[in-house]
């Protein structure tokens, strides 16, 4: 193996290492007595897609289309086109709502475990519950 296949490998691990710890990470902080504690990671990643979603706002155009070209050595600047802000918009909410779902794709998968976890913790205080109080 070259140099670089062993990079590119090691890069590769250190990727699956990421969202792998984020897991062990979100089911131990879901085990933890304080039940806020496991709500911290799906937060975070909540956060996260807010922010990219405010930030495509940061990339819209009012629409106007300028070309630039050289014509006999001189750079001229044509408006090909100007349209308004009002035809991007179906566009633009249809960019923001397929954004948003993918970016919150690991917040539904932090919150099932969370409620899997909590779930299971709750069954087993209440079977214990029931068993002192059946002594």
């Amino acid at each position: 193996m070259t140099g670089d296949a062993i990079g590119r490998i090691a890069f590769l691990i250190f990727l699956l290492a990421i969202p792998i710890g984020a897991i062990f990470l979100q089911i131990h902080l879901s085990k933890k007595e304080n039940r806020w504690l496991g709500l911290i990671l799906p937060l975070i990643t909540f956060a996260i897609s807010v922010i990219a979603v405010l930030g495509m706002a940061t990339y819209t155009q009012e629409g106007q289309t300028t070309l630039l070209e050289y014509v006999d050595g001189e750079l001229i600047s044509t408006i090909v086109s100007e349209g308004g802000i009002r035809e991007a918009i179906p566009g633009a909410i249809g960019g923001v709502i397929y954004t948003f779902v993918i970016m919150n794709i690991p917040t539904i998968i932090l919150l099932v475990i969370y409620k899997a976890v909590r779930n299971k913790q709750n069954r087993r205080h209440d079977v214990e519950k029931m068993s002192v109080q059946d002594l």
